[in-house]
């Protein structure tokens, strides 16, 4: 019996042609992860906050019941009919209760603002505790999704990383290079921008990579604005969002504009003369090259 026919290698060309949609998945990809984590952080945040607000509360209501006992305490020493205070906790309408006790003077004014504001912050503890407990469902799920995401793209990595070495194409980048000097046309904020962007130049693409020691591609074009005091949202699909009154055409480009690809899966920075410094793709690092070279559909720009 014949040995097995192995399965023919592609050639470079489909090699090529198949790295192409790998990258085009897995920048879609990153910035769902992207999102995914944004809105975890979010949510962490709001239960963190509310956490907060409950511990807070928590020890006010015990302060609270500490002098509710003590005056109980001095009612009975002062014999007074203290038959009605259980009552007061387990009715449905305390508030009525207190109302009716001091009345009939039964209670001070002053026992009877500390009870209410017992009930009160009572009543708001079981509230802050709900929100606190829906925030942090919130914020599991979130989680979750993040989990999903990052499993999906590091096996995403992990074959654009296999592609890129059997090509002879893999780049680990330097997380400490130190990049190049602009000098390129850009003035004011946007040679801020430009001159922070290609001192990152050498620097590895790393999905989810905000630097300093690596960038996916809105991590790079956030971090760049950064640094000219300009606060951008975290993920490509933010960004344009977030620049949707401040779309500009693409033959009107000015330095510091950013350019989205089409399917907003990658967006990058035009440093002028007819250049963009990005953040490429997994096996890649951060480069200035031709926008005629760039060789994906533009969909836009916006100007920061």
């Amino acid at each position: 019996m014949g040995a097995a026919l192995a399965d023919p290698q592609p050639t470079l060309a489909q090699a090529k042609a198949k790295l192409e949609k790998l990258n085009d998945k897995a920048d879609k990809v990153v910035d769902r992860y992207n999102t995914a984590t944004e809105r975890y952080k979010k949510a962490k945040g709001t239960y963190s906050s509310l956490d907060t607000s409950y511990k807070r509360k928590l020890a006010t209501v015990a302060d609270l019941r500490a002098q509710v006992a003590g005056m109980a305490v001095d009612s009975y020493k002062l014999g007074e009919d203290i038959t009605s205070w259980p009552g007061i906790f387990g009715s449905n309408d305390p508030q009525g209760r207190l109302s009716g006790l001091a009345v009939a003077g039964q209670l001070s004014q002053e026992r009877l603002q500390k009870l209410a504001a017992f009930d009160r912050e009572n009543r708001g503890l079981k509230i802050e505790r709900d929100k606190a407990q829906k925030a942090l469902k919130a914020a599991d799920k979130e989680r979750d999704a993040v989990q999903k995401e990052r499993s999906e793209i590091l096996k995403l990595v992990a074959q654009q990383k296999k592609l890129l070495k059997k090509l002879g194409a893999y780049n680990p980048g330097n997380p400490n290079s130190t990049g190049i000097k602009y000098t390129g046309p850009a003035s004011g904020s946007a040679a801020s921008v430009l001159r922070f962007a290609y001192a990152q130049v050498g620097k590895p693409y790393v999905f989810g990579g905000t630097g300093p020691g690596g960038y996916d591609c809105s991590g790079l074009t956030q971090a760049a604005w950064r640094a000219a005091g300009v606060s951008l949202p975290r993920t490509t699909w933010q960004q344009w969002a977030w620049g949707q009154s401040r779309r500009v055409s693409l033959d009107a480009l000015q330095p510091g504009d950013l350019i989205f690809s089409e399917g907003l899966g990658h967006v990058s920075i035009y440093a002028g003369n007819g250049q963009i410094v990005h953040a490429p793709q997994t096996g890649d690092v951060v480069k200035v090259v031709k926008l005629s070279a760039y060789g994906r559909n533009l969909v836009g720009a916006i100007r920061p």
